[in-house]
């Protein structure tokens, strides 16, 4: 138990917006400094471990998910701007998504398909309702996305955006030791598919790899975003329940 002058101190802090704001860049700062550390190695994943010592801090503290956003939603306002500015990447690389631009779709389409009708099928078979199969139907595009085109189809936004971290995390750890395992080196192939199954997690990984995996991953990203947010309401009319 904190003495009583550091457990006031700290009732007055945390009460400000401003200490968990700091907390979340110091978390991926550190976090990232022992992914540098590894050699890069995939499993030591920056996003990962950050989000485990804000959990960590959360609950040593008992401090609320709503005092906490209260910092943290600058941080997170951030990320529809970053959306939007994955279109440089599409307009500097344009040349080259033009001439491959018939394989992009077709990649494009089957993993967002897939993507969607892979979550969605094995939590009906796991008896998940229909909220849930709701929630879970966005989880492969980036967060702002997800969140606005689940409560557009009735599903939970807060259980969408839990999703959406953990298949960026699961993406990003999984994608180099998968590819070099198939023997696929590409790296705008790899770039690509990061940024398809695993949205901005799986897009900053593709960063730390090599800037033309980034470049890719990010068209990846926004344009499955578009695509997903057209398909999903489409779809929601045949979902099982």
């Amino acid at each position: 138990m904190m003495p009583r002058s550091i457990s006031s101190i700290w009732v007055y802090l945390s009460a400000s917006p401003l200490l968990w704001l700091t907390a979340t860049l110091w978390a991926y700062l550190g976090a990232h400094w022992l992914h540098e550390r590894s050699g890069r190695n995939p499993l030591v994943n920056s996003v990962t471990i950050a989000v485990i010592a804000l959990i960590l801090l959360l609950l040593a503290t008992d401090t609320p998910y709503d005092t906490y956003f209260q910092g943290a939603q600058f941080v997170h306002f951030l990320l529809g701007p970053a959306t939007v500015a994955l279109g440089v990447p599409l307009y500097n690389n344009f040349p080259t998504v033009r001439r491959l631009f018939l394989p992009m779709m077709a990649a494009l389409f089957a993993g967002c398909i897939t993507a969607i009708a892979s979550g969605v099928g094995i939590a009906w078979l796991a008896g998940a309702d229909l909220v849930t199969l709701k929630s879970l139907a966005a989880k492969s595009v980036t967060t702002p996305i997800a969140m606005a085109v689940t409560q557009q189809i009735g599903g939970l936004p807060s259980l969408t955006a839990v999703f959406v971290i953990l298949t960026g995390i699961v993406g990003a750890v999984l994608v180099t030791p998968l590819f070099n395992a198939l023997g696929i080196y590409d790296k705008q192939a790899r770039g690509f598919a990061a940024g398809l199954a695993a949205h901005g997690i799986g897009t900053a990984r593709a960063f730390q790899v090599s800037e033309i995996s980034g470049a890719f991953a990010g068209i990846a990203m926004a344009l499955n975003g578009l695509v997903t947010a057209v398909l999903i309401p489409v779809l929601a009319r045949f979902y099982p329940g």
